[in-house]
């Protein structure tokens, strides 16, 4: 039954022409920081980026180096597309863009994670086999089919994302639509639809229509008779989010995925039409079994259980964000924040308090105000910059915080010297205090 279920093989229509897609939206993705000004805004301007706790040593490269680096992942990209040294490729941009994510949090996003693991994800499936130079150049490498395998992981990472998505959302500020209205709030003077997105019964409409889509859009793929329904809807979804969140290529990379849904006939009639179909059923048991299962199951435990480390931390992630990130909580809430930082020379006990301007970005402000693992690593910055000065120094934050337009409240204990906090992982600070 699990050789059935894992290795039996299918037409891989499919997971071509996801490839050809991945492969340009990639390609699209690393240009468009460029010429966007991302890459100036958030790798070059700033004196140094808050990275991931851990990955201090990943910095980016000096004076024009991370435009060579984008360019260099959107060759990457292009390669991918026509499937070109398409293993060798796929590494080589899964490495590049996993270092990316990891140098900096000031433009964090979960779709950004989502292409990590969907990039690693590639590096294993059998996508160049078809309509890719690598089989023209390699005539034995040629194949019409692929291991049932390809299709069930694409399906159960989405259906991950997806449904931990839907449940972020059941929390009162969602369920009374205040989380949509301050959503929508920066909205108001988009053309044609800023004022609808300010009626209340739209954004009601928007928060329900979330947690639903997000719940119930995989299995309604899957299904037969709902397909072409969620498939419409699915379009609707995803055209929306790119209008109002402006958030890169995630959402036609979302699309993308739903060819994974259809039968194979259907994509290979559309998109391939000279490609043969399989449908020879073969069950085809590969000598890495034993490995494969192993590493299958340990890679979907994780990827469970990463987003439920929030339950066995003492304190509400939707106010500290303990166990947020790599969790697929996407735009739950808007933060606001009054933040100031306070230097204290401790050899004359004199305070000072801080220009965050004199050592941030605009955006970096933003995060460092806000954000209590940024706080962090922006108070062991000044420990680290007034010590090589030759001042031994305790940073103190007053950290006042809305959510949702509610009332502002203190966040950060402003009588813990945070420069001398340890960096809790797996357990709450105790320098943050609870929301009332």
């Amino acid at each position: 039954m699990l050789n059935k279920w894992f290795f039996k093989h299918i037409d891989n229509s499919a997971l071509i022409v996801f490839r050809i897609i991945f492969g340009g939206l990639c390609f699209l993705e690393t240009v468009g920081a460029i010429f966007t000004g991302w890459i100036k805004r958030t790798l070059v301007e700033p004196r140094f980026t808050f990275n991931f706790i851990g990955f201090e040593w990943l910095q980016p490269l000096p004076g024009d180096g991370m435009y060579y680096y984008y360019a260099i992942m959107g060759v990457l990209g292009l390669l991918i597309m026509v499937g070109y040294k398409y293993r060798l490729s796929m590494i080589c941009f899964t490495l590049m863009w996993t270092a990316s994510y990891l140098m900096q949090k000031s433009s964090y996003n979960n779709h950004y994670y989502l292409l990590i693991l969907i990039s690693s994800l590639m590096v294993f499936l059998p996508a160049n086999t078809y309509a890719s130079v690598d089989a023209k150049l390699n005539p034995k490498l040629k194949s019409n089919s692929m291991p049932q395998w390809c299709r069930i992981v694409i399906i159960l990472q989405l259906f991950i994302v997806y449904t931990y998505a839907s449940i972020a959302k059941l929390y009162p500020d969602w369920l009374d639509a205040t989380a949509m209205e301050t959503l929508m709030s920066g909205k108001r003077n988009y053309l044609l639809i800023g004022k609808l997105l300010q009626q209340k019964g739209v954004q009601y409409f928007l928060a329900y229509g979330g947690i639903l889509f997000d719940g119930l859009i995989v299995p309604l793929l899957l299904y037969k008779p709902t397909r072409k329904y969620a498939f419409a809807a699915s379009i609707v979804f995803h055209l929306f989010n790119s209008i109002v969140f402006q958030i890169g290529i995630f959402p036609y990379l979302s699309l993308a995925f739903t060819l994974f849904f259809f039968p194979s006939e259907v994509i290979q009639k559309i998109f391939l039409k000279k490609k043969p179909h399989y449908d020879a059923s073969e069950i085809v048991v590969p000598h890495y079994k034993p490995i494969f299962l192993v590493i299958f199951f340990i890679y979907f435990i994780i990827q469970i259980g990463l987003p439920l480390r929030h339950h066995f931390i003492a304190s509400d992630v939707l106010w500290t964000e303990e166990g947020h990130r790599l969790s697929w909580r996407m735009m739950l809430r808007t933060k606001r924040a009054r933040t100031t930082y306070w230097i204290e020379n401790k050899a004359n006990g004199k305070r000072l308090k801080m220009n965050l301007r004199d050592h941030l970005t605009r955006k970096q402000v933003r995060t460092a105000s806000a954000k209590p693992d940024v706080i962090w690593q922006f108070s062991q910055y000044l420990k680290s910059h007034y010590k090589s000065s030759g001042m031994d120094i305790g940073v103190y934050v007053d950290c006042q915080v809305s959510v949702n337009g509610k009332a502002y409240q203190t966040l950060v204990n402003p009588d813990i010297d945070i420069a001398n906090q340890p960096w809790e992982v797996f357990k709450h600070s105790p320098w943050l205090l609870p929301a009332k």
